[in-house]
């Protein structure tokens, strides 16, 4: 019998546990269940969909409305109905607002630790076994500071689009965007499309930066539909997109009662007024160029970072994504350097929806051939799956190659700017710490000045934190063996010996 604590066991023996419910593990875990294994997905939301396809809470989906938000709605709700179909047979367990914050290796398999938190605020700690682990956690915004950045009213411009998929909420009257990357134009256009008036969209790179990656365009023409769609969009509400310009500071204070004053003032304290400037070819802000503009809201993303936390405690190889970043490192099957293991999706290097749902069925496929299952789908179909996973891959090594972080976007940050928002440490005392040659790295960096010790444990600061010490070498993040919060009463129980599930009645 289970005391009250006691870690929750699956009770069934599985054959493979998928980590989360997005592009790459739906399709995974879709493929694995069609091919006759036993799938646990578990994922921290509280739906299906992911990042990609987040949508309002089930009560609210008909009051808010977001289906024009998304793209291939019909992909996802096949990739739904047949989970729902599995789930029905007793094949699939889907453990939603499960939160995983560790993995193990065990003699046959693996184990993966997490926190039930479907019945809040109880809490309960779940432990999943099988022989076969996929990871599909996808990536998280990467963040570049600058003056003013820690203002009320700056946020990523993946939060700005959570906002928006998540309730419908858009989080500003006046907004600026400024980064880099395609998804600037999908977020400007989703405000706009809401009543946001979306004063610019600031591109630090340069549009023929793709004309170096021509055979990238030709063999993916539906990206040029796509941009093509968003750029329209753009035309119709006016949004001028600005090249090779970025956002160096914010503003706020009183003055944003009276910059904002024709769209209903400012609260004291909240970003009032943002600052461009145009760039030269290594990401200076040239003389001359600066322009301050009324916002009352800001949204900024510089690419993705892989979200490689519960891969790294399993000992994975990484490989530099092309992007400034590293990433895990799979055969052409999806499997990683350690046996059973298999990752898809952003985890292998940002590269979209449309490569994740690809990689997600190639890794399940492997999965299917390690574990000997009968249903593996025929060989012609496998060879145009690895086709398209590899004609979009080669589409994200062009798009990293043409939207690179401007090398000198340090010369934007005064001393005082702070670099660690949880930790306030300042880019001076990263500076300082790299001059006096203590850190070679922003691991050393986080030992002597605690940049990345705070809440988001290094999310916002440490890819910023590693191009002001080794600009030279592609971001890792720091090995943790607890992945995201937990309770200290989570832990206790992650300590206790493990009910034996077929004596476990629960």
């Amino acid at each position: 019998m289970r005391e009250p604590g006691d870690p929750v066991v699956t009770s069934e023996p599985r054959d493979l546990v998928v980590v989360g419910a997005g592009p790459a593990g739906l399709a995974a875990a879709a493929t694995a269940l069609d091919g006759g294994v036993r799938v646990v997905l578990v994922d921290s939301g509280a739906a299906l969909g992911g990042q990609f396809w987040r949508h309002p809470p089930a009560l609210a989906q008909e009051a808010v409305p977001t289906a024009d938000l998304h793209h291939g709605l019909g992909a996802y709700r096949e990739l739904c109905a047949t989970l729902a179909a599995h789930e029905r047979t007793g094949r699939l367990t889907l453990l939603l607002n499960h939160h995983v914050w560790t993995t193990a290796r065990e003699d046959d398999g693996f184990a993966v630790h997490a926190v039930d938190r479907s019945r809040a605020p109880e809490e309960r700690t779940v432990v999943l076994r099988a022989p076969a682990l996929l990871v599909a956690t996808g990536a998280y915004d990467r963040q570049l500071p600058f003056p003013g950045w820690d203002l009320p009213g700056v946020l990523t411009a993946g939060g700005l689009q959570a906002l928006l998929k998540g309730g419908g909420v858009v989080a500003g009257r006046r907004v600026v965007l400024g980064g880099t990357g395609p998804f600037l134009l999908p977020v400007a256009a989703a405000l706009a499309a809401r009543g946001a008036e979306v004063v610019a969209v600031c591109e630090a790179a340069a549009p023929s930066a793709w004309l170096r990656h021509p055979a990238a365009l030709l063999r993916n023409p539906a990206k040029w539909a796509e941009a093509a769609r968003y750029a329209g969009a753009l035309a119709r509400h006016r949004i001028p997109v600005r090249t090779r310009t970025a956002i160096i500071g914010a503003e706020g204070g009183a003055g944003g009662a009276e910059g904002l004053a024709g769209a209903g003032g400012g609260a004291e304290g909240r970003v009032a007024f943002v600052r461009t400037a145009s760039l030269d070819a290594d990401g200076r802000p040239l003389p001359g160029t600066e322009r301050r503009i009324a916002a009352d809201t800001v949204g900024v993303g510089w690419g993705f970072v892989p979200q490689l936390d519960l891969l790294l405690p399993l000992g994975c190889d990484l490989a530099d994504a092309g992007d400034g970043t590293m990433a895990a490192a799979v055969d052409d099957g999806q499997r990683t350097t350690v046996p059973g293991l298999y990752t898809a999706g952003e985890t292998c290097g940002v590269g979209g929806a449309a490569l994740a749902v690809g990689e997600g069925r190639v890794a399940a496929v492997s999965v299917l051939t390690d574990l000997s299952a009968p249903g593996l789908p025929n060989a012609r179909r496998l060879a145009a799956e690895r086709r398209a996973v590899a004609r979009h891959r080669a589409f994200a090594r062009a798009m990293a190659q043409a939207h690179p972080l401007p090398p000198a976007w340090p010369a934007w940050l005064t001393d005082d700017t702070p670099v660690c928002r949880c930790e306030e440490v300042t880019a001076g005392a990263v500076r300082s710490a790299r001059a006096d040659d203590a850190a070679a790295d922003h691991r050393q960096v986080k030992q002597l000045t605690r940049a990345g010790m705070g809440w988001c444990q290094g999310r916002m600061c440490g890819p910023a934190v590693h191009c002001l010490v080794a600009r030279d070498r592609p971001y890792a993040p720091a090995e943790r063996l607890i992945a995201t919060p937990v309770t200290l009463g989570a832990l206790a129980d992650a300590g206790e010996s493990t009910p034996d599930p077929a004596s476990d009645p629960t």
